[in-house]
């Protein structure tokens, strides 16, 4: 399993996200998080089920919420 790493950027997008769905519904920023946590698991797990969509960027959807998860594949020999 890769490890991964959500950059200050993301993790403050993530937040915002969150905060705004709550404003439309109660709970609803919660199951927000759960699902870009349950999809980063999945990725950590399944890193080329995303195509790349532009250089070295991989990118995919969430199931429910219309959000775009980008990431990057980095092999251990690269570090």
């Amino acid at each position: 399993m890769y490890k991964s790493v959500v950059l200050p950027h993301a993790k403050e997008d993530i937040r915002e996200a969150a905060l705004w769905y709550n404003k439309k519904q109660k709970g609803l920023g919660i199951r927000f998080i759960s699902e870009v946590r349950e999809k980063v698991y999945f990725l950590r797990q399944n890193p080329q089920t995303s195509g790349v969509r532009y250089d070295d960027v991989r990118t995919t959807v969430l199931n429910i919420f219309p959000f775009m998860i980008h990431y990057i594949i980095v092999e251990k020999e690269e570090l």
